[in-house]
């Protein structure tokens, strides 16, 4: 099974508007992301969010590329400051491929959670709008296969250019 955890897209700030949707640049990131990613032949079956407009609208845009066979759901668990063991429980009885859009620090807390047993450990960095992407082996552990930001996702040349910069 395959988990792809995707940090919701740049959106306005609050004083701008309260409710927080995307803003230009993170509607242009996640589409360019969501592109990248159906290249790449990445799949899904369900896209959860949680209820914030900005992971709701990254939701939307990742399941215009995806087309996920159970669309795209609102559940709770996905906060900014949710529990991670909330999520590492549910994902027990998932057997498909699923995305979590959601915030930091919660995704950044089930991430560590996932891969070491303790959320508290900062093992990955997330970016605005982008994707990690961790399998769940056999014997029911957690790796991380990859991540993918936005800078990343401009093709084969593009991401050598990028390593080459770093």
């Amino acid at each position: 099974m395959f988990l792809y955890l995707v940090q919701h897209a740049e959106a306005r700030k609050e004083e701008v508007d309260p409710s927080r949707p995307l803003s230009e640049k993170g509607l242009e990131d996640i589409k360019k992301m969501a592109s990248y990613l159906s290249q790449l032949n990445v799949r899904v079956h369900n896209i959860f969010h949680s209820n914030k407009l900005r992971a709701k609208q990254t939701a939307e845009a990742l399941s215009g590329a995806f087309k996920p066979a159970k669309g795209i759901t609102e559940v709770d668990g996905l906060a900014p400051l949710d529990a991670p063991e909330i999520w590492a429980e549910r994902l027990k009885d998932v057997p498909e491929d699923i995305m979590l859009v959601g915030h930091l620090p919660h995704l950044s807390r089930l991430a560590s959670l996932l891969l070491s047993g303790d959320a508290n450990k900062n093992i990955v960095s997330f970016k605005m709008a982008g994707v990690v992407c961790l399998k769940r082996g056999e014997d029911e552990t957690w790796s991380m296969q990859w991540m993918l930001i936005p800078d990343m996702a401009v093709g084969v040349t593009g991401i050598n250019a990028y390593c080459d910069g770093l």
